[in-house]
C-alpha cells in the first residue's frame, strides 16, 4: 500500500510500522496519534511518535524505502502527507513506569504496534499529572469512553506517580461522563 493524501492517520502509522518491521526494527506508537486512532480523530494529531532503540541513521535507511525523509531535528516528512513521523528518546515508558506489551492492529496497511487503550489514558494522565494540561485529562477520557480501560492498573499507576487526587478528578469525569 502506499501513502496518498487522502491515507489517513491510521494508514500511515501501519505502513511506517510495517516497513520498520520488515527492516528489523521494533517500534511502538506513542502520543496523540494513538489518541486520534483509538478516538476516530475525535483529537486530531499531526505527528506520529514512535519508540524505538534503533539508531536515527538505520532508521532513516529504512523510511527512505516508502517515501520519508528527515528534516529539521527528529522530524520525517513525506511529500504526499501532511502527518510526520519522529522518534522520541526510548524507552517506552510513561512517567516512571517502562512498558513492556503494546497492542497490534493488522489492518490492509500492514501491522500496527501501539499503546493499549489503557496505556494511552495513562500517557495523557501523565501530561495532566505534571504540566496540569487539561486537554491531556479531556484525551484520556475520550479514549477512556470508547475503549474498555483497566482502571485499577491505572490507579496504581497514578499512585507510584504520586498524583492519587488528579486520579480521582479523572475517574469522577469518567464516571460522570458512563452516565
Amino acid at each position: 500500500m502506499k501513502i496518498t493524501k487522502r491515507s489517513s492517520i491510521q494508514t500511515v502509522a501501519s505502513i511506517v510500522c510495517n516497513c520498520l518491521l520488515k527492516h528489523g526494527i521494533d517500534a511502538v506508537l506513542s502520543g496523540g496519534a494513538v489518541v486520534s486512532i483509538y478516538t476516530n480523530n475525535e483529537y486530531e494529531s499531526k505527528d506520529l511518535d514512535f519508540i524505538s532503540s534503533t539508531n536515527t541513521k538505520t532508521i532513516k535507511k529504512a523510511l527512505a524505502g516508502i517515501g520519508f525523509s528527515k528534516s529539521s531535528g527528529r522530524h520525517f516528512t513525506h511529500p504526499d502527507t501532511e502527518y510526520f513521523v519522529e522518534f522520541p528518546k526510548p524507552p517506552l515508558a510513561i512517567g516512571n513506569t517502562p512498558i513492556k506489551e503494546w497492542a497490534t492492529q493488522n489492518n490492509k496497511a500492514g501491522k500496527l504496534q501501539l499503546l493499549t487503550p489503557t496505556h494511552s489514558v495513562m500517557d495523557r494522565l501523565a501530561g495532566y499529572f505534571h504540566w496540569n494540561d487539561k486537554q491531556n485529562l479531556d484525551q484520556a477520557l475520550m479514549i477512556a469512553k470508547k475503549h474498555p480501560i483497566k482502571i485499577r492498573e491505572i490507579e496504581k499507576w497514578s499512585k507510584g506517580e504520586g498524583e492519587s487526587e488528579k486520579f480521582e478528578v479523572f475517574r469522577g469525569k469518567l464516571s460522570r461522563n458512563k452516565k
